[in-house]
């Protein structure tokens, strides 16, 4: 080993981050004192959350300083230990961000078993995101047998989850999604009941036909126009978990436009409308170890699939980070850092 790289916040973006968002530096590769280990980063996990952490405004968690390791869930192996818990080879989830190689004293660390599940699902289906939609629709969409759930954004790795749960309890999958070919890969590869494309003219129609009965759950994860067509179909009483609302983190002014906030109140109490905003791990107290045990026994026996989008080189990480903002990737977002040591 002769550097560890970093990719690291250089100035705050105003909008869409760009190439003067990011700074690339280089440092000798640390040795790990008494108590640490030193970690090689396998994956990085891509995750629209960073965006709102890159900003000062204020959010639920504290913002990124400029000259910050860009954050990000990480896979780990980890090359040297001088911990009791750990020995070198173990294969950990981690907290490290955009770089190469991180010291740890073993504070949030969790092993990754290699035999059961890709050692990447630690950041996808079985990390994370997944827990987002398992906790999110169970917790407060609370789906019933023969609702309708609809979900945006819906071959990314929470609404690839959130609709393929809802039919798991019996509940009818409707997933948004933008393209013919990620709509297809919904009903093929995911089994949601009806896919419709956000990008056409016809959206609006298409998405009245998908949900002749209306909607009972709208798992929110995007915003904007899409947003605002499902609301015309919501029944009383429907549920709107919120965990993102991914087409305005680039925005730098509000919509142009009337206001369209007492419309909205007004329909939420017309329609006595439950809305919930929610952080996924204030519910790993309640929800954690039924997430570990359900997911994983329905990924293993097919109830549960997921799709990765995997780039290569830390190097890709800005550009591809760009692309996940504007919908360009399909499933769940990874930058392979380096060589996966379990395939």
């Amino acid at each position: 080993m002769t550097a560890a790289t970093q990719v690291r916040l250089a100035r705050r973006p105003q909008g869409e981050p760009d190439d003067a968002t990011y700074r690339v530096t280089h440092d000798p590769v640390p040795e790990p004192a008494d108590g640490q280990l030193l970690l090689r980063v396998v994956y990085v996990s891509l995750d629209p959350y960073v965006r709102g952490r890159m900003s000062d405004a204020p959010s639920y968690a504290a913002p990124m300083e400029v000259g910050d390791v860009i954050v990000g869930g990480t896979v780990c192996e980890v090359v040297e230990s001088r911990h009791p818990d750990y020995t070198a080879g173990d294969i950990v989830l981690s907290y490290s961000g955009w770089q190469t190689h991180a010291l740890s004293d073993g504070s949030g660390l969790r092993r990754v078993d290699a035999s059961v599940v890709p050692v990447s699902t630690a950041l996808g289906v079985l990390g994370m995101p997944g827990f987002t939609a398992y906790a999110g629709l169970l917790e407060i969409g609370r789906p019933q047998p023969g609702e309708t759930v609809v979900v945006a954004a819906a071959t990314g790795p929470v609404g690839s989850a959130v609709g393929q749960v809802a039919r798991v309890k019996g509940a009818r999958a409707v997933g948004i999604a933008g393209g013919p070919q990620k709509c297809l890969a919904l009903l093929d590869d995911f089994g949601f009941d009806a896919a419709v494309d956000h990008r056409s003219d016809a959206f609006a129609e298409q998405l009245a036909d998908a949900v002749p009965d209306g909607v009972d759950v709208y798992f929110e994860n995007v915003g904007g126009r899409v947003t605002r067509e499902v609301l015309r179909h919501v029944n009383t009483y429907a549920r709107m978990p919120v965990c993102g609302l991914v087409s305005g983190y680039n925005a730098t002014s509000a919509p142009e436009g009337p206001d369209r906030l007492p419309g909205f109140m007004g329909l939420v109490l017309r329609k006595s409308l439950t809305v919930r905003g929610f952080i996924q791990d204030e519910f790993t107290g309640s929800h954690g170890r039924d997430f570990v045990r359900e997911m994983s026994g329905w990924v293993a026996d097919g109830s549960v699939r997921y799709r990765e989008d995997v780039v290569e080189g830390l190097e890709s990480a800005p550009e591809a980070f760009r692309g996940l903002l504007t919908g360009r990737n399909f499933g769940k977002l990874l930058v392979r850092v380096g060589e996966d040591p379990t395939r």
